[in-house]
């Protein structure tokens, strides 16, 4: 902890100007306890470390991530422990107790995967219960601007500023009051953050060096003006549809400048998102028969060695996944052999987005499978899994502050 602390606080943290506020000190808790913080990029991790240092974290990470070759040596060092998101898993809530009982401290964030958007997204269903069960101290680091270090459209980093915020956020006298679904609406409270909108008010440059919207039409993927969908491409500083000409440039400061005055865009691509969003929820519920289907290659873990290159798997299949009211189905093949399968929505309430948004993954039959979609749908499939999950099962739901977005 202490080589990885000064590593990170000398030579990676200071270049995003991280600027740090404690409310309370950590180190004056003794006993065990939790800190969660709200999941913005993939280097959450160095903020939330220095924030609570010089106390000892042991932080939740992604099960699969301990098959990458340049992480797993570094994950044993530091004690992180495996968990397999969206999933059960038995084996990594008793890692979780084991170390609670040795009076240790776990750190993970509770939406279970860094945020797509820019901003928070519903926490894991039962983390409520879950924090209520131990009946111990609850921190919470709060960021704000780590997306915009490092996006999850794009892997590339973008020093600029990082404000970190620790606090408490319940005490045991606080959980044993609550209930359950409280915890749970009072974390998705204090969790509420969009990091677009946050820069509108600091203003603040994020060095892109001209490739800020790089893949961007993963998830802005139909045109706000003439309505095609999968016609966006993006690449350097733009973003265009190619069926009618529409969109933008975007600068340093994530503004949208729009080529011309006939050009409609949203306010940030968060907006873009939830204009989508909006449409989806319409669509699927004008339509019974709602399909969606793509073509998909399938990659996995291997068993006798590690996944090179800062891969997260291998390849080992191919098919056609679909999309639509009774859940998602595939197609295909698996290392040369027949492979099918279904899920439904009462077991997958979103796609877990692992580096970018160019693939997402799914465990079937309790084993991880990244998927590759051929386009770039991974947005449009994982609104359409959301919002089919929220119709016909709604255990994950969405904030009373989007209820909007579900009106006719």
């Amino acid at each position: 902890m202490f080589l990885y602390r000064h590593i990170m606080s000398g030579f990676v943290a200071p270049k995003y100007r991280p600027h740090y506020v404690r409310h309370v000190n950590i180190n004056d808790c003794k006993g065990p306890c939790f800190v969660i913080w709200n999941h913005l990029s993939r280097l959450d991790h160095a903020f939330v470390m220095e924030a609570t240092y010089p106390r000892k974290l042991s932080i939740v990470a992604g099960y699969n991530e301990f098959f990458r070759s340049h992480l797993a040596l570094v994950f044993r060092l530091m004690n992180v422990i495996p968990k397999k998101n969206y999933n059960e898993d038995i084996a990594g809530v008793r890692a979780m107790w084991s170390i609670i009982k040795q009076g240790g401290c776990i750190a993970f964030s509770p939406e279970g995967m860094s945020s797509i958007y820019g901003q928070n997204q519903p926490i894991v269903p039962g983390t409520g219960r879950f924090l209520k069960s131990f009946g111990i101290p609850v921190y919470f680091v709060h960021l704000s601007g780590s997306y915009l270090t490092s996006t999850k459209v794009c892997t590339d980093i973008r020093p600029g500023r990082v404000d970190v915020e620790l606090s408490l956020l319940f005490s045991p006298e606080q959980l044993e009051a609550m209930s359950g679904d409280e915890i749970q609406d009072a974390i998705n409270a204090a969790f509420r953050h969009d990091d677009y909108a946050w820069n509108k008010e600091k203003r603040i440059r994020y060095k892109s060096r001209g490739k800020i919207c790089t893949k961007l039409d993963d998830i802005c993927y139909k045109c706000p003006k003439c309505g095609a969908e999968l016609q966006m491409t993006s690449g350097g500083d733009t973003i265009r549809c190619e069926a009618c000409g529409n969109g933008a440039r975007m600068n340093d400061y994530y503004d949208f400048e729009p080529f011309n005055q006939d050009c409609v865009l949203p306010e940030s691509p968060n907006k873009w998102v939830e204009m989508e969003r909006k449409d989806i929820i319409g669509e699927i519920r004008r339509n019974p028969e709602y399909s969606f289907t793509e073509k998909v290659k399938v990659g996995c873990l291997p068993t006798n060695h590690l996944v090179r290159h800062k891969k997260t798997s291998e390849p080992c299949g191919e098919g056609c996944l679909t999309i639509d009211h009774s859940g998602l189905h595939f197609s295909g093949t698996k290392f040369g052999a027949p492979w099918n399968w279904e899920l439904g929505y009462d077991v997958v309430y979103s796609l877990p987005i692992v580096t970018d948004t160019s693939f997402f993954s799914l465990y079937i039959d309790r084993e991880y499978h990244d998927i590759f979609p051929e386009r770039h749908s991974v947005g449009k499939m994982l609104l359409l899994t959301e919002e089919m999950h929220r119709l016909h099962v709604n255990t994950w739901k969405n904030f009373p502050w989007c209820d909007h977005l579900y009106q006719k």
